[in-house]
């Protein structure tokens, strides 16, 4: 149903008609300052580490139990601060999230622990063994910017905050209001509510065929996050932009009540 862009295409999913959804491949530059902070917390870190163990055993490491304790700290910043931040966080370290950027898989799913782990590993040859060489090469050759570590975890680094063109307002589906006013909508990822915003905005772009795959696709990844299920006759389409709808209808709600004791 879904494809990855080809590799000089400015989106990275692509669906079976060849209709490129809106998000971008992150650009160099983005990608180098967010690696360069993450670089740095892992530094920092590193030497904070150092600087601990050396204390605690008043500067005498000989013991195998120190060097035991110092290599394993050492791994679980140099490995587990990337993989836990990415797959907690659904893709995003420190310093992804200070430029606004988001690793995904290349079809556009959220980025997996096994994914996340592979690329950490990779950096371990592509930052640490090479001091960023064989990252800045592949990154530079590659259209899409993707490192060695992407290659091999099946990933993208993509632009999250995009900043041009207001989004599309969707509509609720009058049959759907009684429903959506009693649904719990607060366990949907922001990232797979901005896909179902693509199709919708986008709907009239896809092919009959298109349309009712990706909507029961859709349709059944939203369902994981919401409840109670949908009314039976609501189609998929109708369902999703009930969930968007009314999304936006409780944010504007919120916003106004943060906003009403100053205006007072």
């Amino acid at each position: 149903m879904s494809h990855s862009a080809g590799h000089g295409g400015p989106a990275f999913l692509v669906t079976g008609d060849a209709v490129a959804l809106d998000l971008r491949p992150a650009g160099f530059a983005n990608r180098a300052v967010a690696l360069f902070i993450d670089f740095l917390v892992q530094l920092v870190s590193l030497v904070a580490v150092s600087l601990t163990v050396a204390l605690l055993t008043d500067g005498n490491l000989d013991g195998a139990l120190p060097v035991a304790v110092e290599l394993t700290l050492v791994v679980l910043i140099v490995v587990g601060y990337p993989v836990a931040f990415e797959t907690l966080s659904r893709g995003r370290s420190l310093g992804k999230l200070a430029l606004g950027l988001r690793v995904v898989g290349v079809d556009g799913s959220p980025v997996r622990f096994r994914q996340s782990l592979a690329r950490a590993l990779s950096g371990i040859v592509e930052f640490w063994l090479t001091s960023g060489l064989v990252a800045l090469t592949s990154s530079l050759l590659n259209r899409q910017g993707r490192r060695v570590g992407d290659f091999l975890a099946g990933t993208l680094v993509v632009q999250e905050r995009t900043g041009h063109r207001p989004a599309a307002v969707v509509e609720m589906p009058p049959p759907m209001t009684g429903w959506a006013r009693v649904a719990e909508l607060s366990r949907l990822p922001a990232d797979v509510a901005t896909t179902v915003h693509q199709y919708l905005t986008r709907y009239t772009a896809f092919d009959a065929r298109t349309r009712y795959e990706m909507g029961l696709w859709l349709a059944d990844a939203v369902s994981r996050y919401v409840a109670p299920p949908p009314p039976p006759q609501a189609s998929p389409p109708e369902f999703l932009a009930a969930v968007l709808a009314e999304r936006r209808r409780r944010e504007e709600e919120r916003l106004a009540r943060l906003q009403a004791p100053h205006q007072d």
